[in-house]
């Protein structure tokens, strides 16, 4: 039995990702899985969680220490292969390698686009930090066994660094048991991190055009100064905001709307507007049976046109937003045959089976 470590430093504990469907796929197709994270050490679903501790509050105390401590405790678990999930981690990489280990990478970003857009790093640093980040990143992927990406963007900059690469997307786990849209409510919704990557302020304005129609907001995650601004606009009164909820309660609000919202502003992190298949956003709601009102993204336009799943706007357009949420509440039963096309999408294509398969590929290949 092969043994598995996969290793986060900075996301938090069962990840989406990372332990829902990497850890999970890999400990039931036989390999012996641990995976080191944040908090205390625990068995579940037959994969070993070994603890950390909890996350430094200081961003520098962070990079500095928490990757550190990870690493300790990942060489404790002497594992075959190394599945690292954060840019901190690429230098102890490179460290495991030393050891004899075999190490992949993960990305679940573009890291050097996701540096330009950071607001905590000053502006005229930004370029130069992701083009020295992207210059480290391309000389570790040439030392490593191999690099994990979520879209194809990342997939071509890491074939072109010399990585022995592969695109496993985040493609969702199909739950059979959501229940069925009824489409008789005028409600949309938005589970998700708030903040103004997702446009929030041109949604809320978009939903203060339309008459007798409720935003659902859920979030465990808020930028808190973002949501004072959020509350302060006349849309507001027509957003339902009662905070986090649980997964399967985001399934069954799911159920209960007309359409699920996915407007991300056009931003390097996301390639501007060719966009991400990193995100699960549009999936969910296809899965759940519902329309999707999303970014114009290059990715995200050919899979809505291909399938008839939903309705793309410009990010920075109100106007437009309401004119296609409106539109699917003023006509159900397009809305119902858009939800229908979406929930045969994933079935067919964009779901986590499929991806697994080429996770598990990609391991026997490693192992060779």
């Amino acid at each position: 039995m092969v043994k598995v470590c996969h290793v986060t430093s900075v996301h938090a504990p069962e990840d989406g990702r990372i332990f829902r469907r990497e850890c999970d796929s890999l400990a039931k197709a036989g390999y012996d899985v641990t995976l080191v994270q944040q908090g205390g050490s625990y068995e579940k679903n037959g994969i070993h969680i070994v603890g950390f501790g909890e996350k430094e509050k200081s961003r520098l105390r962070r990079m500095l220490h928490t990757a550190k401590n990870a690493y300790e405790k990942a060489v404790e678990v002497d594992a075959d292969l190394y599945h690292l999930h954060d840019p901190e981690l690429l230098p102890y990489g490179l460290k495991l390698k030393k050891l004899g280990k075999k190490v992949i990478f993960d990305s679940h970003e573009d890291v050097p686009g996701d540096i330009l857009g950071k607001e905590w790093i000053p502006a005229l640093l930004r370029k130069p930090i992701a083009r020295v980040y992207q210059w480290y990143e391309g000389r570790c992927f040439r030392r490593l066994d191999g690099a994990i990406c979520v879209t194809p963007a990342v997939l071509t900059r890491m074939e072109a660094e010399g990585a022995h690469a592969e695109m496993v997307s985040n493609f969702p786990t199909l739950v059979s048991d959501i229940p069925q849209p009824a489409f008789r409510e005028r409600r949309v919704v938005f589970p998700g991190l708030i903040n103004s990557l997702w446009c929030m302020e041109a949604v809320i304005q978009a939903i203060d055009k339309i008459d007798d129609v409720t935003l659902e907001l859920r979030s465990g995650n808020v930028d808190e100064a973002y949501l004072e601004k959020l509350k302060a606009m006349p849309g507001w009164k027509k957003v339902n905001f009662p905070g986090k909820v649980s997964h399967r309660e985001v399934l069954e609000l799911l159920s209960a709307c007309a359409c699920g919202i996915a407007v991300a502003e056009y931003c390097p992190a996301l390639s501007w507007n060719l966009g991400t298949l990193g995100n699960t956003k549009i999936f969910e709601y296809m899965m759940a049976g519902i329309p999707v009102v999303c970014t114009d993204f290059t990715l995200w336009k050919e899979i809505v046109d291909a399938w008839q799943c939903g309705i793309c706007v410009p990010p920075d357009d109100p106007d437009a937003i309401a004119d296609a949420i409106r539109y699917l509440l003023d006509h159900p039963e397009e809305a119902r045959r858009m939800g229908r096309n979406g929930r045969r999408a994933v079935e067919e294509v964009y779901n986590w089976s499929t991806e697994e398969k080429k996770l598990l590929a990609f391991y026997e290949r490693i192992e060779r």
